[in-house]
Order: C-alpha cells, then sequence, then structure tokens
C-alpha cells in the first residue's frame, strides 16, 4: 500500500487557450498558454511549491504551508493577468486549493488532489477557491486573503466543505477569535488520539474517510460526516451526514443533529451515525477547557 499524507495541494489551469487556437492555430496557442505556466512556475518555486503532475493547460504542485499556496494562487492570478492579450484573448487562470490526503505514488494521486482539480474547474477564469480544510489551516496574517464567510455558489460533485474565493484585496477582518479569548480552547479525544481546536487549530473534521483529524471506522458514518468550528461565540458542531451526529452533554438527554449546527458546551461524547451511549469505540469525546 503506497503512503498516505495530508498535503496543501494547488491546481491551476490556463483558460482562453481553446479560443486563440482558433484565431492562430494550435501552435501559436500552445506557446501563449506556455508563456502564462512559465510564470505559474516561477510564482510556485518562489513560495516553496514542487510540481506533482503537469498537463498542457494546467499543473498541479504541493507546498509545505497552506499559507504559502495561499499567496501563490493570488500572485498567480495577477502574474497572468498583466501578461498583454494576444489577439484579442486575455489568457486568465483559474486555480483551486485544498488540504488533504496525497498519496506517495508516481504519479501523485488521492483524494486531496482530486478536490484540488474540482476547485479549479469551479472557478471562473482569473478566480481562485480555496476549501475549508485548507483555510482551516491558514495563519491569522494569511486568513485575511480568504473571504469572511465560505459560500456554496459553485456545485463541486462529492465536495461538501464551504468554499472560499481568495483574493490579495480581499480585506476582511479575521475570522478567528478576538485574541482576548485565545486561552479558550476545546479538547477532543478519540480512541488513543487527543487533539486540541483552539485559535491556532480552528477546525476538525471527522468521518469515514482518511485524511479527516478524526477517522471513523463504523460503516453507520458518512465519508464526510461533521466538523467542529472554533467561532468567536464558541465551539459548534456542523452535522452533514446521512445517519445525523448524536451529542450526549454531560447531564443532558442526547440531541441528534442532522443537516444542522450545535454549539458545544461542557464535557459531552459525540457518535457518528450511532447513539453516544453505545458503548463503542468509535466515540469522540470532548471537552472545553
Amino acid at each position: 500500500m503506497s503512503e498516505r499524507n495530508n498535503a496543501c495541494i494547488l491546481v491551476a489551469e490556463v483558460t482562453g487557450g481553446e479560443r486563440l487556437s482558433e484565431r492562430l492555430g494550435a501552435d501559436e496557442a500552445r506557446h501563449a498558454v506556455e508563456r502564462c505556466l512559465n510564470r505559474i512556475d516561477r510564482v510556485m518555486e518562489s513560495n516553496s511549491g514542487t510540481p506533482i503532475e503537469r498537463h498542457p493547460a494546467w499543473v498541479a504542485s504541493v507546498f509545505p504551508r497552506c499559507d504559502a499556496a495561499v499567496l501563490a494562487a493570488c500572485e498567480m492570478l495577477e502574474r497572468v493577468m498583466s501578461l498583454p492579450p494576444t489577439s484579442g484573448v486575455q489568457l486568465a487562470t483559474r486555480i483551486g486549493v485544498h488540504y488533504g490526503p496525497l498519496e506517495a505514488t508516481v504519479p501523485p494521486r488521492g483524494i486531496g488532489l482530486t478536490q484540488a482539480r474540482k476547485l479549479a474547474t469551479a472557478a471562473t477564469p482569473g478566480q481562485a477557491l480555496a476549501s475549508a480544510p485548507a483555510v482551516a489551516q491558514l495563519s491569522a496574517p494569511a486568513r485575511h486573503f480568504a473571504g469572511a464567510d465560505g459560500f456554496s455558489g459553485h456545485t463541486v460533485n462529492g465536495f461538501e466543505w464551504p468554499v472560499y474565493e481568495l483574493s490579495h484585496k480581499t480585506g476582511v477582518v479575521n475570522s478567528l477569535p478576538p485574541p482576548v479569548r485565545v486561552s479558550q480552547q476545546l479538547r477532543i479525544r478519540h480512541q488513543q488520539a487527543e487533539i486540541i481546536v483552539d485559535d491556532q487549530r480552528p477546525m476538525l473534521l471527522m468521518g469515514r474517510e482518511h485524511g479527516n483529524d478524526v477517522v471513523i471506522i463504523d460503516p453507520r458514518a458518512s465519508r464526510q460526516h461533521a466538523r467542529i468550528e472554533r467561532r468567536a461565540g464558541g465551539f459548534f458542531l456542523v452535522d452533514q451526514s446521512t445517519n445525523g451526529t448524536f451529542v450526549a452533554l454531560e447531564g443532558r438527554s442526547e440531541k441528534c443533529v442532522k443537516r444542522e449546527e450545535m454549539l458545544l458546551t461542557g464535557p459531552g461524547r459525540i457518535g457518528c451515525g450511532f447513539s453516544a451511549n453505545e458503548v463503542e469505540r468509535d466515540l469522540v469525546f470532548f471537552e472545553t477547557l
């Protein structure tokens, strides 16, 4: 079995080549697209990106940090857009950035690359889109390059997370909690693992699919079952599953959260697709610190 690790993946595709081919022919169009890809390559290298797959009109690369990928995406848009039109055709690029599993095969493959490719396809020319898992990895300064809220204006089959538009001009107020609440944390325990959700890690993903922060083996769990978000108002469980997420807060009756969200307060248990009152090895335990 090939080794699989989470990675920040960027896919950049040059658009407008087909129109240019109709006007100037395939060879001239190919040279023009290649000039755009060369600019994209230089931006990638300057931001510590590594190419993993290359096609005539698009390239995929992996970055050591999502901060670098987001900065590279914004710069790529500007570099390609600054090129003058060729025979009246303005070439542009559309970009997808995702944080997810990547298998160490030749060529690399995995759902992380697939999702980044889908995001790039969903973007309009001159636009860069990032997934919620990628945005969750951003530092506070880099978070300003993403929109304030995720949106569902783009339909991407098999992609359930919110989508954020990236831009140097976004200028939004950081959606992370204010500094006075920086000490608030949520401790998550699952089997032998322990994860802290806080300002530095404001989102935790749960589900049956490898690549989630908490991988649930139980077949009743969905591939991308639920997530926990750190917001200014506290920690929220957001369900996006088929069977619902069961939450049992200490001293309260169990609640089934299905396609909605719930504020997590105090210690409790979470069952992904099954009752939190079951004696089940895949129960997720949480407590605020």
